[in-house]
């Protein structure tokens, strides 16, 4: 499999350390409001490079963090009048049915920061033995220029980045609130202050500042190399910039060995924001649409492009979606009839020709996992199993189809299984008197009970096994 490594910005062939184990770690949400749909692209991706490797044979130890304590649930929680924690253990609950509903795996550990400090002390300790880090009233900053690679995975250069803030620097030393060695040291302990909560450390009671906690927490319950480390681009710099500092500083090794990062989700062309008015809530948009059409929706697009959230593009994944769950619906009901008997040579020809398409998704897939292309792929099997393979189709080779369909679709994490809901005894009345009309050729009576149950969105066809039924 080849991976588009952000650290040397060029494909390469992934090699784990151990050769069937992955170790994983993806940034995870700051538990203060119910996720976005921004948030919800990495969260969708990973676990499709998750499911991925599973499907070829890996063992993955998959780590996403819960960012637990943080100026905006300090913020929430003092505007709600309860504690912090009760903020971040509610949203916690609520991210976790947002990722069920969209059908993605729970992690292998989902570690919380508050639960990891004396480790963070420890690593902050060990980094001010060693010379890359210094404490000021309270506050440890790391020293950004005593590590040398600093700049290598988001190709900014130390020099530039300090020319571009010296305005900023400038109004810094002025007011006097400039304690650091160098404006471009960054906080890895900052103190307590009135009303937040804290925890106490050799330097005075506080807390961990936001970058120190990805490091801590990959090393605990992945090792001090990750195979792969993922978010969103916007974490390029300077959060993941800062993990790799602070965490090869300290541990004297490669912090990881592919960088992984998915591009901008925009909403009708523009950046999603509150102001704007276009800020929607994974909750606010499984509202009008079923959240595994937004999930097709999302794998749809290569993962590193950019993609743009619109009525019109959620509309047109959704009757993509609905050709590949009817076909996997057809071929789940003629297994109920389909012929128990030997294959003939057509027949062995036909299973022998579904090889192809399980060999083309593997090729989008190991392609720097192009769902894009592997979706085309699904489709091309579609046409071929609705071509193929009919009522008079023996069942070895309906299951051959309908295996294959359902293994790639549960690749992508795109459910097949068409729940069927239970007609009421109203509804089913109606179709009763529909077939009677019919039988009548009262068609005039059957085509207006056929438009009442559509505009109660219930779609009927009809069939030579009889009268089919789905929700619209």
């Amino acid at each position: 499999m080849k991976i588009y490594n952000t650290l040397t910005r060029t494909k390469q062939e992934f090699v784990p350390i151990n050769e069937r184990r992955v170790g994983i770690y993806v940034c995870g949400p700051t538990v203060y409001d119910y996720i976005h749909i921004g948030n919800a692209r990495p969260m969708i991706v990973f676990d499709t490079l998750r499911r991925y490797l599973l499907y070829k044979g890996y063992e993955v130890n998959y780590v996403s963090n819960f960012t637990d304590v943080d100026d905006k649930i300090i913020k929430r929680a003092i505007e709600e009048g309860v504690t912090s924690k009760e903020i971040s253990e509610r949203y916690i609950e609520e991210v976790k049915k947002d990722m069920k509903a969209l059908n993605v795996m729970e992690a292998t550990m989902h570690p919380k920061a508050t639960e990891e400090i004396p480790d963070m002390i420890e690593m902050i300790k060990v980094l001010i033995d060693k010379g890359h880090a210094y404490e000021v009233n309270g506050t440890v900053y790391f020293r950004t220029r005593s590590f040398p690679g600093y700049g290598k995975l988001s190709k900014k250069n130390i020099d530039e980045l300090e020319a571009g803030h010296r305005d900023e620097k400038h109004a810094l030393k002025v007011s006097g609130e400039d304690e650091k060695e160098d404006f471009l040291d960054f906080v890895l302990w900052k103190p307590k202050k009135e009303g937040e909560p804290s925890w106490p450390s050799p330097w005075g009671d506080g807390r961990p500042g936001w970058h120190l906690e990805c490091s801590v927490m990959s090393k605990k319950y992945i090792g001090d190399i990750i195979d792969i480390h993922a978010g969103g681009e916007d974490l390029i710099f300077p959060h993941h910039e800062n993990e790799i500092a602070q965490s090869e500083a300290a541990n004297d090794v490669e912090f990881a060995r592919y960088w992984m990062h998915n591009g901008f989700l925009r909403i009708d062309g523009e950046k999603m924001s509150k102001s704007l008015g276009n800020f929607f809530t994974i909750r606010e948009i499984g509202e009008k649409y079923p959240l595994q059409v937004i999930r097709f929706f999302i794998l749809s697009a290569h993962y590193r492009s950019p993609l743009n959230f619109s009525d019109s593009l959620v509309e047109s994944a959704k009757a993509s979606l609905d050709r590949i769950l009817t076909a996997a619906n057809k071929l789940e009901e003629l297994l109920q009839t389909a012929p128990d008997k030997e294959l003939t040579e057509q027949e062995k020809e036909v299973r022998e020709g579904l090889n192809s398409f399980e060999l083309k998704f593997d090729e989008a897939m190991e392609d720097d996992l192009n769902t894009a292309d592997a979706i085309s792929a699904i489709f091309e099997l579609v046409k071929y199993t609705n071509s193929n393979i009919t009522s008079d189709s023996s069942k070895q080779l309906v299951i051959a189809g309908y295996d294959l369909l359902k293994k790639l679709c549960d690749v992508l994490g795109i459910i097949t299984a068409v729940k069927k809901e239970k007609l009421d005894s109203e509804i089913e009345a109606l179709i009763e008197e529909r077939q009677a009309a019919r039988k009548a050729k009262n068609f005039a009576r059957a085509d207006e009970i056929r438009n009442q149950l559509a505009a109660e969105g219930i779609i009927l066809e009809d069939t030579k096994e009889g009268v089919k039924w789905k929700k619209a």
